[in-house]
C-alpha cells in the first residue's frame, strides 16, 4: 500500500480521493498545511508536476497532485488550465458557471470535456501520470446542488440523460474525469507491487 498526501490542505478534496481510492492500494490524506504554488505551466501536466515537486520537496514525502479543469470548444482559449481563474479573482463557484452560461448564449456549439491529470510523485525518480476525460455539452441554465465548480452546468454524454454532473452524484462518483483517473492509476499500482 502507498500512503500519500495531497498537494492540497483542503480536507474534503482529500477525503473525496480517499474514497476514490482502494485504501489496500493507495491512501491519501491532506498535506499538514498549505503551500503557496504558482501554477504557470502550459499543461495540466505541467501544473500538477509543479504542486506534486513543492509539497513533496517540502514534506519528503510521496505526493498525490492534480490539475483540472473545463475545456469548451466555443470558448477554446478561455478556460481549460484557467477554468479556476475564468472571470478574474473575486468571483465564486456559481459566479464562474453563471459567467459560463452568460457567454454561451446564442452558441450552437456546446460541445466541452471536463480532464483530471494526477501526478503520483514517489520520489524525483519515480513520477507517474494519470489522465482522465468525461465529455459533455453545456447546459443551458444552472442546475443541481451537488458537486462544484462548473458540474451544475455540465451534461456527461456518457449519463445519457439532460441532468447535469450536479444532479447526478452516485454516478459523478464512479464516471468523472477524477473518478477516471484515480481508476487508471489505481490499475497501475496495482499491478506494480
Amino acid at each position: 500500500m502507498i500512503e500519500l498526501i495531497l498537494a492540497s490542505s483542503n480536507a474534503h478534496k482529500a477525503q473525496e480521493f480517499s474514497e476514490l481510492f482502494d485504501s489496500k492500494i493507495l491512501t491519501v490524506k491532506p498535506a499538514a498545511k498549505k503551500l503557496e504554488v504558482v501554477e504557470d505551466g502550459e499543461s495540466y501536466f505541467a501544473n500538477a508536476l509543479l504542486k506534486a515537486k513543492a509539497y513533496y520537496d517540502e514534506f519528503k514525502t510521496p505526493v498525490l497532485a492534480d490539475d483540472s479543469g473545463l475545456t469548451v470548444e466555443a470558448l477554446p482559449s478561455e478556460l481549460g488550465i484557467y477554468s479556476a481563474r475564468f472571470g478574474g479573482d473575486g468571483l465564486t463557484d456559481k459566479d464562474r458557471a453563471q459567467l459560463l452560461l452568460t457567454k454561451m448564449q446564442g452558441q450552437d456549439s456546446r460541445g466541452a470535456f471536463f480532464t483530471c491529470v494526477l501526478c503520483v510523485y514517489l520520489n524525483e525518480k519515480e513520477i507517474f501520470y494519470f489522465e482522465g476525460r468525461m465529455s459533455g455539452v453545456i447546459a443551458h441554465s444552472y442546475r443541481g446542488e451537488g458537486g462544484f465548480g462548473y458540474d451544475p452546468v455540465f451534461i456527461p454524454t456518457d449519463a445519457g440523460g439532460d441532468l447535469t454532473v450536479a444532479e447526478l452524484g452516485e454516478w459523478k462518483n464512479r464516471n468523472s474525469h477524477r473518478a477516471l483517473a484515480v481508476q487508471f492509476a489505481q490499475k497501475f499500482f496495482s499491478q506494480r507491487s
